[in-house]
């Protein structure tokens, strides 16, 4: 199955020729209804989006950033079928292979030469004021985001782990998050960065009032309970930014490590801590090192002694200050 960001012209060509590689290669290829258009692929299999899309399906390919990648997460969950993606956004963090490799994903996809990962997700279940399951609820590969609905208010919050009560405190919300997460909105509000096969919760308060409100990292298994007061404050649960499920005053959301993971298929032997220098730039040479390594990484030569007034230059010598501005005798400094 191909899952495509068909709003830019440029990846739908990609995910086009992709796709004709793949028949070529006598693999079905399956289009979502809503892209099948744009796509345009001659004797593909063609589906509406829904629980049984990815049935039957071995691999999903993601042509798109983080956020097609999470839209295709919806249909592989339910169903044994691996995602793997062509990173087409920003950063991409879940689609990880740059458009250049794309030849040597196919080539990886056809072989079935490609490692499975299991991501830990999250369950979310909302309770009303008496501690009754609503029943609504919702899951999450990245993030379970507890908000506040209206901007101007700030929302006031009970937080507890495994049953028992931590803190309480104003703020614009809490994020209960995935190590896949972890780089996501997590990252973005001061939490930490989880390396992805670490089994953890996040819990990571944002714009918190409080001298206590610092992120946490838990157990696996624990339940994390944000709990709302009666107070008329409206709150709501964001998951992956992409379901929306209503709080109701007084109610409570307890998230747990869900029974059902997200399988993503690794085509390539890239480290997580490669890609992370990679996406944010990352100096690995050393702050030292950087001193003399190319335009706009050189520290000033010099270095005035505090305790004498001499100045250290580059070469580890001692001058005084009227040697190194009228120049050393011996040209040296």
């Amino acid at each position: 199955m191909l899952a495509v960001h068909t709003g830019r012209a440029d990846i739908v060509e990609l995910a086009r020729s992709a796709a004709a590689r793949l028949t070529d290669a006598g693999i079905v290829v399956r289009l979502l209804e809503d892209e099948a258009e744009a796509m345009a692929v001659p004797g593909a299999e063609v589906c509406a989006f829904g629980p049984g899309a990815a049935d039957g399906v071995e691999i999903v390919l993601v042509f798109g950033g983080d956020g097609t990648f999470l839209r295709a997460a919806e249909l592989a969950r339910n169903t044994d079928a691996a995602i793997t993606g062509v990173n087409l956004g920003r950063v991409g963090f879940l689609a990880e292979t740059e458009p250049e490799a794309v030849e040597e994903m196919l080539t990886a996809v056809e072989k079935c030469e490609y490692e499975v990962e299991e991501r830990l997700t999250l369950d979310a279940t909302v309770l009303d004021a008496d501690g009754r399951p609503t029943g609504e609820g919702t899951w999450a590969l990245n993030e379970v985001s507890v908000e506040k609905v209206e901007r101007s208010r700030v929302l006031d919050v009970v937080l507890e782990v495994d049953g028992h009560p931590l803190t309480s405190f104003g703020c614009d919300g809490i994020l209960c998050a995935t190590p896949t997460g972890s780089t996501a909105y997590a990252f973005s509000a001061g939490g930490p960065v989880v390396w992805p096969d670490v089994e953890a919760l996040l819990l990571v308060p944002t714009n918190a009032h409080a001298l206590f409100a610092r992120p946490l990292v838990t157990s696996p298994t624990s339940v994390l309970t944000v709990a709302v007061p009666p107070d008329g404050t409206r709150a709501r649960i964001s998951a992956d930014g992409r379901r929306i499920v209503e709080v109701p005053d007084g109610g409570r959301v307890e998230v747990r490590r869900s029974d059902r993971p997200v399988r993503i298929a690794r085509v390539n032997p890239t480290s997580f801590g490669d890609r992370l220098v990679a996406k944010f730039g990352l100096p690995v040479r050393g702050f030292r090192d950087a001193r003399s390594h190319g335009p706009g990484h050189e520290a000033p030569i010099t270095r005035t002694n505090v305790l004498t007034g001499d100045v250290n230059t580059s070469d580890g010598a001692l001058r005084t200050p009227e040697e190194v501005g009228g120049g050393h005798p011996h040209g040296t400094a």
